[in-house]
């Protein structure tokens, strides 16, 4: 088995494709990963849970005038202080305009007032990686136009946090966020037409590229197929995954210019239950819970 397995490593690495058997044994090994026991769940659980307290300490720290790479060290010291072996993968700490760039990791700009911040970041412990993103002001505080896009993002999860249950297919949540996202698009002049006219002719993806979730484990995208024989697969209890809609606002003529230069994306972690799913990731989610971690008045 570790011989087979060092194969495959050795030719992912050169791109040579593997023997027949070496792909079956990758296939069984991937759908071995893909349902979690009970063991792996709790260690998934602690890594989301010490990656929540980072999250939460990086707004806490987080004023005009710091440096990204300043609340990046916030979140890697809490990520350590509560037992998490390292980073599951390098951090994003994206201020202003440097959240429109989705694997963004200069971390190197000093943070504006008026700005979003949005860090997408989660440690590993034992092998078991969280992934988060949050996004939130700068300054404590939403502006109207940065609470009306986020209340959108927010929404969007929200209604594919509810599309994940046993039985239903991976592209469901995905199709439900994307029809909130395409929503709001319009309600905030970015686009205009009707919805399912915005999706057809993928206008959408000039604010929205990415697709809304992915396998998680051992690997922060984890292994495993997204589709058997051509279809979407459907949820079973025990995979467990991310939910990240966002939108990605740059500047440009026809933007308002309250929304140019504006990133969110708001990420969490989900199980898949016999009942539905459950969020194992618990930082600061909505509007009024950031600002209130984020109050300096306290």
């Amino acid at each position: 088995m570790i011989d087979a397995l060092n194969a495959v490593r050795g030719r992912a690495r050169t791109g040579v494709k593997p023997p027949e058997s070496i792909r079956d044994v990758r296939q069984i090994l991937d759908e071995m990963r893909l349902i979690k026991d009970q063991e792996e769940l709790a260690l998934l659980t602690r890594s989301a849970d010490i990656s929540s307290y980072a999250h939460r300490r990086a707004m806490q720290a987080t004023r005009p005038g710091r440096f990204e790479y300043e609340i990046e060290a916030e979140f890697l010291h809490e990520f350590r202080l509560k037992g998490a072996h390292a980073p599951a993968y390098g951090s994003i700490v994206a201020g202003g305009p440097n959240a429109c760039t989705l694997h963004y990791v200069a971390n190197d700009q000093r943070l504006k007032d008026g700005d979003l911040l949005l860090i997408d970041a989660g440690c590993e412990m034992h092998g078991y990686a969280a992934d988060i993103t949050r996004t939130f002001p700068v300054n404590g505080r939403f502006s109207p136009a940065q609470r009306d896009a986020y209340q959108i993002v927010l929404a969007a999860q929200t209604a594919a946090i509810e599309a994940v249950s046993p039985g239903r297919s991976w592209d469901e949540p995905h199709q439900a966020a994307l029809r909130v996202l395409t929503q709001g698009m319009v309600d905030l002049k970015l686009l205009e037409g009707s919805v399912d006219g915005l999706i057809e002719s993928e206008a959408y993806k000039r604010f929205y590229m990415h697709r809304t979730g992915h396998w998680l484990g051992l690997d922060v995208h984890d292994a495993g197929d997204y589709k058997l024989k051509g279809e979407w697969r459907p949820f079973q209890p025990g995979m467990v995954l991310t939910v990240e809609p966002g939108l990605y606002i740059r500047a440009a003529d026809d933007i308002p210019e309250a929304l140019r230069d504006m990133g969110i994306r708001i990420e969490d972690n989900l199980v898949v239950t016999d009942e539905g799913c459950k969020i194992l990731t618990t930082a600061p989610r909505t509007v009024a819970e950031i600002e209130e971690v984020m109050d300096r008045e306290k």
